[in-house]
């Protein structure tokens, strides 16, 4: 047990951390239209690893964390083609930013719901996640990945590489 977690649990819970802090860089990039190749790489591949880990764990039917683990995959497959495949090549461009910024909102959105759940001073207020901090919070966390995902069509515009 580590932290009161199990190992897996706690290489999941690191990995998730680790994709959104990337992500949250990645997310900095696309806004002053930097590429940063290396911190992208980190953001996908732990994010992915989020999700795939995520369907590791027991479960008994279907759940929304097997849900949103599904859908963060299934955002994640055309965005990584996107940058990797297509080399962010006219549509291409947005297919990766809209891409992008979606799953690392729904890797924020599931760090709120543990918040919420695992921190007593947040469960104290929320502790059905039906109560106006939860929502609050939840909203807030919409809201700016909206105005992320806006702003970075707008102005993440990197260099298209010319075939040699």
């Amino acid at each position: 047990m580590i932290l009161g977690m199990t190992s897996f649990t706690f290489i999941h819970v690191l990995i998730s951390l680790v994709g959104i802090v990337t992500g949250l860089v990645v997310a900095w990039g696309l806004l002053t239209s930097r590429g940063l190749a290396a911190w992208t790489a980190i953001f996908l591949a732990t994010t992915v690893a989020t999700s795939v880990t995520g369907f590791l764990f027991p479960f008994n039917g279907f759940t929304p964390a097997i849900g949103f683990g599904i859908l963060s995959l299934a955002i994640l497959a055309p965005a990584i083609y996107a940058l990797y495949g297509r080399h962010l090549d006219g549509i291409w461009r947005p297919v990766y930013v809209v891409g992008a910024v979606t799953a690392l909102y729904l890797n924020v959105f599931v760090l709120i719901v543990q918040l919420f759940l695992k921190v007593p001073a947040l469960n104290a207020l929320a502790p059905t996640q039906g109560e106006p901090p939860f929502q609050i919070a939840q909203g807030a966390a919409l809201l700016l990945f909206v105005a992320i995902g806006f702003l970075s069509l707008r102005t993440f515009h990197p260099p298209v590489a010319t075939p040699a």
